[in-house]
Parts: structure tokens; C-alpha cells; sequence
């Protein structure tokens, strides 16, 4: 059956009226859509449960602080695991380890009956580090690659836990420090675990973090500050930690504010 003509040709400019305005649709410029950036995009999805860093974050800047030489000569090592109570025996986490002047310094501290995990967010650096571990005969030592936002460490196992000139190159640090907690041994013969940190009292943008700022971040995930000194001479400052109280759940974290 044919259609008349008229209706035939009325249908055809329908079908090219429709045409044109999808085809206009499509090519339209978008300004009137409102873009809604998403402000987690560039973080990991497993840090999206804990709020985001506050300050800034310093560039990560390698693995080697300083010479192991010069370190030496400043006694910084020694001094360090003195202030923090290293004890022969216990077990300790080097997190950040990089090129293991610490790793190699607590293994011989700790002794043969104590334990060391040196953990690193670095591939490269974690095998360069197992390669020393094997030359130098480190039999206490493991080694362990971490995550930016997890130092993926076991729960109730560590005495103490390391953290120096690193934690300003920490990206989320709500939800790494949230997840380190957990590792701290609960108390017994040491005591409970503690979380050790040395930094630089300077900008992140030179690779430091004011002591204020440390000290608001750790207690805004339930840690409370149990010893600080001011040691420029050993390349910054040293501060001891300790778990308190429960954890808060990462929707109740309160960001620290942040003054330049």
C-alpha cells in the first residue's frame, strides 16, 4: 500500500527535522554543561575511605638522606635508637628503609634474637636493599614492599616502627598512619609498640614538616605524643609516639588545618 504523495513528503521533512537537531545536539559547544570534578580522582582508590592530606605533600627526593659516613660521624643512628629505648630483642619496622642505613644499624642493635622489617614504597630500592641484606649477612632482617597509603605491616609485631626523613613525602597520611597502628605490639615485655619519627622543622617544599603539623596528624588518628627533642645537629628533630584510646573509623578523622 502507497502513501499519498503530501503525507510521504510531510514524513521526509519530519525524518530530516529530526535529524539536523541530533545532529546539532551532538555539536553543540558544552558550556552550558557543568563539568563536576571529581576530588578523588587522582588518589587511590583504597585511600578514598580516609580524608585527604590537608598540606602539602614533599616530592619524593630518593633514598639517600645524606652519607652513611656523615651520619655516622654525627652519631645520628646511635642517638636516635638510644632516645627511642631500642633494647636487644625486640622487633622493629624501617619504613621508607631506602638504601638501609638504618636497616643495618637496628639488625645490629636488635641482635640475633631480635627482628628488623625494612619496608619501601620503591621496587628498585627494595632490591638493591635485599641484595645488601644477603652481602652483609643481615640474618634477621626481612624485607618488604609497601603501598603510599599502607605499610602493610602485621598486626601486634612491632616494638618499635621507624620513620625517618620520610613521612613529608607521606601522600595520605590519615590513612597510612590509621593502618599502621595496628602493627604496634600491644603491651608485654617492651611495653607497647611506638612509632619513631625523625624530620627536618622546615617547609614540605624543602622536604621537611613542621613539628605542629606532625603532632596534629598523629593525634588526629588516635596517637599521643610521648617524647620530643629538638636535634639539628642529627638533621632535624625526634619525635616518639604511642597509640591511645581507640581508633577513630576514617569517616570521623578530622584533617589537621594547614598554615604556611
Amino acid at each position: 500500500m502507497f502513501l499519498p504523495v503530501s503525507i510521504t513528503r510531510t514524513t521526509r521533512r519530519l525524518f530530516s527535522f529530526a535529524a539536523l537537531s541530533t545532529v546539532l545536539l551532538l555539536t553543540a559547544p558544552l558550556g552550558a554543561c557543568k563539568r563536576v570534578d571529581d576530588p578523588d580522582s587522582d588518589r587511590a582508590e583504597s585511600a578514598r575511605a580516609y580524608p585527604p592530606a590537608s598540606r602539602p605533600v614533599s616530592a619524593l627526593a630518593g633514598n639517600q638522606w645524606s652519607t652513611e659516613t656523615a651520619r655516622d660521624k654525627r652519631g645520628e643512628a646511635e642517638e636516635i635508637m638510644a632516645a627511642a629505648g631500642l633494647e636487644p630483642g625486640m622487633t622493629v619496622a624501617d619504613i621508607g628503609a631506602g638504601e638501609g642505613y638504618y636497616t643495618v644499624r637496628l639488625a645490629e642493635r636488635v641482635g640475633a634474637k631480635g627482628r628488623v622489617l625494612a619496608q619501601d614504597i620503591d621496587e628498585e630500592a627494595i632490591d638493591r636493599l635485599a641484595e645488601r641484606v644477603t652481602r652483609e649477612s643481615l640474618d634477621n632482617v626481612s624485607i618488604k614492599l609497601g603501598a603510599p597509603d599502607d605499610p602493610r605491616l602485621p598486626e601486634n609485631s612491632f616494638d618499635r616502627v621507624f620513620l625517618v626523613h620520610m613521612y613529608h613525602e607521606v601522600r595520605e597520611p590519615y590513612a597510612f598512619l590509621s593502618r599502621l597502628r595496628p602493627a604496634l605490639s600491644e603491651a608485654g615485655p617492651n611495653g607497647p609498640g611506638e612509632v619513631i619519627v625523625v624530620d627536618v622543622n622546615r617547609d614540605f617544599s624543602q622536604h621537611g614538616i613542621p613539628p605542629k603539623q606532625l603532632f596534629c596528624e598523629f593525634e588526629a588518628v588516635g596517637y599521643e605524643l610521648i617524647g620530643f627533642m629538638e636535634r639539628p645537629e642529627l638533621g632535624g628533630y625526634f619525635a616518639r609516639f604511642k597509640a591511645a584510646g581507640d581508633a577513630p573509623l576514617p569517616d570521623k578523622i578530622i584533617p589537621c588545618p594547614y598554615k604556611q
